[in-house]
């Protein structure tokens, strides 16, 4: 995936961000999806050379992903497309790495709005 930029304060302008989208990972699992787990709300960036001090970088290698679209009203339709996956948990065979999502230009069209959600795998 690459860096991230990350903090309560992501909607500043670094000057080393490289998209305009808005990342919500998941990651540190003690488990899985039903035990403790970290979630980041940030920005890609393309270094983390220079983080300012109320920011915190984080670097995610690349990994196996499924993509999934959740489409609709927001937040409903993100809540809907997860508990799917959290149904299907064991035959997605699920890494617990880290998943994201993804919060693009069209996450914000009311009820045709789109946000991409992806799941590690093994």
């Amino acid at each position: 995936m690459g860096a991230v930029l990350c903090s309560k304060y992501f909607w500043q302008n670094p000057h080393n961000k490289i998209s305009d989208n808005v990342l919500t990972i998941y990651t540190d699992y003690k488990s899985d999806f039903t035990d403790e787990y970290t979630t980041i709300i940030g920005v890609p960036v393309s270094t983390l050379d220079k983080i300012p001090s109320e920011l915190i970088g984080r670097e995610f290698n690349a990994e196996n992903f499924q993509k999934f679209v959740a489409k609709g009203e927001m937040p409903n339709a993100v809540v809907n497309v997860w508990i799917d996956i959290w149904k299907r948990d064991k035959e997605l065979d699920r890494k617990y790495s880290y998943d994201f999502e993804v919060y693009g230009e069209k996450s914000h069209n009311g009820e045709n709005s789109e946000v991409e959600i992806y799941i590690a795998k093994k």
